[in-house]
């Protein structure tokens, strides 16, 4: 046997071309083959499809046509997020300009551990990360349509957002002649971090003042202890209000928001506790609503941090009086985590009020806005995440509300000395001498060493629709969402839970029992012709329809509810299959 061709090098372009066109005809056979957006007879049958097309998975002998066999296959048994009638989770249906882009990261294969294997992906990454962590934190200037909290107590709000020239997602001005995503340096000092004034040293985080030593950490006037970027007053148990002006002291060194790729709200939840926890030296106690998302919990676990402190979100969204009490009540250091898009009904936490208890409470905040946080992208939607600034750090899934490729997710932080926790050395990929000779220390940007460049994908799109683009596609889904609510509300057969904040619907078969919402949507599943979620609130189970496909139209709309009313009665109530 020959040896099989490489994807990138001089050939690998001819290589990869009939490659191509084999998948996208193995992908349009299978999508035929399957004929909906879900394959029909359930998990036993889809598994026997499959066990059959993959017979043996490591042969002694190759197979030529595996590729097509199991492209084939692959299609065939897939939920389609593209169909109109696919409409249960946080799955979106990636753009094609993404999906291409995502192939040349595949093909040239960087890995974000070190300069030497992702030249240009590492500095992408950095344009990009500081571009998103800008359109939620602007870029140190009084920004329009945000919360801005001064301290404990101090809070107001800011006006009407995007004014035109305004700062925004693709650099320093949007006046024609203004610097871009792709432009020159997006933070003060022609290093990217640190201007002349002094404060910084050449390493970009400190200089020569004294406030901090060599490590970049700690200096000599005991801001600082000798081993975090914040002291002994810190460590577990301290008492935040003792925390509090070693911070506030801190946060008046310069210092632009950053943000960091990860492959989802998972990840980003988990480093949002890890920074708190070592912010705080060793220790915090996490405290969210009954709402937050499971991840922010088994992170508290994985970290061996105490308890979460669970708050009441009696109507879906965490209760600020029950907060405060809680706040009030529980010794420091604490992080409150927010969240802007749940996961059940799409619901957004009331960001500004949360704010105002954490500000006067001397508590961290960090807001899960891995469903919600595309709302920025849409002047219609923007001001619905208001307060979104406020927060130390914010998870954002461009995955979901972003149209991309699993996986495309980021953790943004406000300040980026919080980041300093992530610093590891390992001399076959950032040697002290290397960084001091000017080679980029990519190790801090993550918990993982190996990493793809999902940033590519996010880079190609951003560019391509840009912030219009986007917001568009952001404004359908949730105009369709709308539509569909409507279409509950003025049907005799359907309950609406309520109207959707994003694109989140909930409903169910007026007077039918939860065993029966159940069986319907499995019998849906089963007939592979619609695929919804299920969700429990106010003591009832629900049907959910997250629409997050710009293309679906009222056509597809009245099909999904006609389906499920076709569905129900078929289905006798006490007699119904489990």
């Amino acid at each position: 046997m020959s040896t099989p061709p490489l994807a990138s090098g001089p050939e690998g372009p001819r290589a990869l071309r009939p490659l191509l066109d084999t998948v996208l005809e193995a992908l349009d056979s299978g999508a035929r083959a399957r004929g909906g957006p879900l394959p029909a007879g359930g998990p036993e049958t889809v598994a026997a499809r499959v066990r059959e097309a993959v017979g043996e998975a490591l042969p002694d002998q190759g197979d030529p046509h595996a590729l097509r066999t199991l492209v084939h296959a692959f299609a065939e048994g897939a939920a389609d997020p593209a169909h109109p009638l696919c409409a249960a989770h946080l799955h979106c249906p990636p753009l094609a300009i993404a999906t291409a882009a995502d192939l040349a990261a595949s093909a040239l294969n960087p890995s974000l551990d070190s300069w030497d294997q992702a030249p240009a992906a590492s500095e992408l990454e950095v344009l990009v990360a500081g571009a998103l962590a800008r359109e939620i934190y602007g870029d140190g200037e009084t920004r329009p349509g945000s919360l801005e909290t001064g301290g404990p107590g101090e809070h107001h709000l800011r006006g009407e957002s995007r004014l035109p020239g305004g700062h925004g997602l693709f650099g320093e001005s949007r006046l024609p002649g203004g610097h871009g995503l792709f432009g020159e340096s997006r933070l003060p000092g022609e290093d990217g971090l640190c201007g002349e004034d002094g404060l910084c040293g050449e390493d970009g985080l400190c200089g020569e003042h004294g406030l901090c030593g060599e490590d970049g950490l700690c200096g000599e006037d005991g801001l600082c202890g000798g081993h975090r970027l914040s002291g002994e007053s810190h460590l577990a148990g301290a008492s935040r209000q003792a925390a509090e002006p070693h911070r506030a002291a801190a946060r008046d060194l310069p210092g632009a928001p950053d943000s960091l790729i990860t492959t989802g709200g998972t990840e980003s939840n988990q480093l949002a506790l890890l920074l708190a926890r070592e912010v705080y030296g060793g220790s915090v106690r996490l405290v969210c609503g009954a709402n937050a998302h499971h991840s922010l919990a088994r992170a508290a676990w994985l970290l061996g941090l105490p308890e979460p402190a669970v708050v009441p979100a009696p109507a879906g969204t965490l209760d600020p009086t029950a907060l405060d009490e809680t706040l009030t009540r529980l010794p420091g250091p604490l992080l409150v985590a927010a969240t802007a898009g749940t996961t059940d009904a799409g619901l957004i936490d009331p960001l500004p009020e949360i704010a105002a208890r954490c500000a006067a409470h001397g508590a961290r905040l960090h807001i899960d806005a891995a469903y919600g946080g595309g709302l920025l992208f849409s002047t219609r939607h923007r001001a619905a995440l208001t307060g979104l600034d406020a927060a130390d750090t914010v998870t954002l899934d461009l995955h979901k509300l972003g149209w991309q490729p699993i996986a495309a997710g980021l953790l943004a932080v406000k300040d980026p000395r919080d980041l300093t926790a992530l610093r590891q050395r390992a001399d076959y990929l950032n040697a002290a001498d290397d960084t001091e000779a000017g080679l980029p220390d990519l190790l801090g940007r993550s918990l993982r060493t190996t990493r793809r460049p999902d940033v590519l994908k996010l880079a190609v799109t951003l560019k391509t629709l840009g912030r219009d683009g986007l917001g568009a596609l952001v404004d359908q889904v949730c105009a369709r969402a709308r539509e569909f609510a409507a279409l509950v509300h003025d049907h005799p057969g359907f309950a609406l839970h309520a109207p959707p904040v994003i694109s989140t619907v909930l409903f169910r078969p007026a007077g039918a029992t939860d065993a029966t919402v159940a069986a319907v949507r499995r019998a849906l599943l089963t007939d592979g012709r619609a695929v919804l979620g299920r969700t429990r609130l106010d003591g009832r189970l629900w049907l959910k329809a997250t629409l997050l496909n710009p293309a679906t139209g009222p056509d597809d709309l009245a099909a999904l509810l006609h389906l499920v009313a076709a569905r129900r009665a078929t289905l006798v109530e006490g007699h119904t299959p489990r």
